[in-house]
């Protein structure tokens, strides 16, 4: 895996080409992929009128990067977080950034006109080669972490303890092969889940004590 940092842009270098299963604006759902990228934006790059989705396009493609699995967030990028796991041979490499401006409770929705929009950006690696099957259950681990990182930090709002943000977005990436499995039950599930909550713990931590301000929900 590499990182690289090169405002606005935040790139995971997976080192070859892999299945990535996301909800990507611009390459969601089963797709082949070398690169994973994040694009740092404000409110105001992103005006009502708009068409963002033409717009990010356009971005990667000045970028020459229209095959990655690419993602948008308002967190300043160089509070990146990474965290590595190796479970029985298995390793899992977690990339993440995490805001919470925007959180919500699972179940419910806050009126959030006119507020700040934050969101979490989650890239996941496993180096085990897995069925579509298995990355889809990748995806409900790396899901779980997430929400329970984001649980411990303790963000209560007025419909309840904070579980994600309305504009979060994971992605989970392996090369293809066909290992059936990646639950709880397995070093590749317990190596994927210990890696993302790692990364999200801590980046909701720094968020929680130097962006949260006092009149926050």
């Amino acid at each position: 895996m590499r990182v690289t940092l090169e405002s606005p842009w935040l790139e995971l270098d997976l080192g070859a080409e892999a299945r990535v299963l996301s909800w990507s604006l611009t390459r969601p759902g089963f797709v082949t992929a070398r690169q994973i990228l994040w694009r740092e934006v404000r409110n105001a790059d992103l005006p009502e009128d708009l068409d963002v989705l033409a717009w990010f396009r356009a971005e990667l493609a000045a970028r020459e990067a229209g095959d990655a699995v690419a993602m948008l967030t308002s967190r300043h990028l160089e509070a990146f977080e990474t965290a590595q796991a190796t479970v029985e041979g298995v390793t899992g490499f977690c990339l993440a950034t995490v805001g919470l401006s925007n959180a919500e409770r699972i179940g419910t929705r806050l009126d959030r006109t006119g507020k700040d929009w934050g969101t979490i950006n989650v890239a996941l690696h496993l180096d085990l080669p897995l069925s579509e099957a298995a990355l889809l259950e990748l995806m409900s681990i790396a899901t779980q972490a997430r929400t329970a990182a984001v649980m411990e930090a303790g963000l209560d709002l007025p419909t309840g303890r904070a579980t994600g943000t309305g504009t979060d977005c994971i992605a989970v990436a392996a090369p293809a092969g066909d290992t059936p499995f990646a639950g709880l039950h397995t070093p590749q599930g317990e190596a994927a889940g210990r890696a993302v909550h790692e990364a999200v713990q801590r980046g909701a931590q720094v968020w929680m004590e130097t962006v949260r301000r006092p009149d926050d929900p």
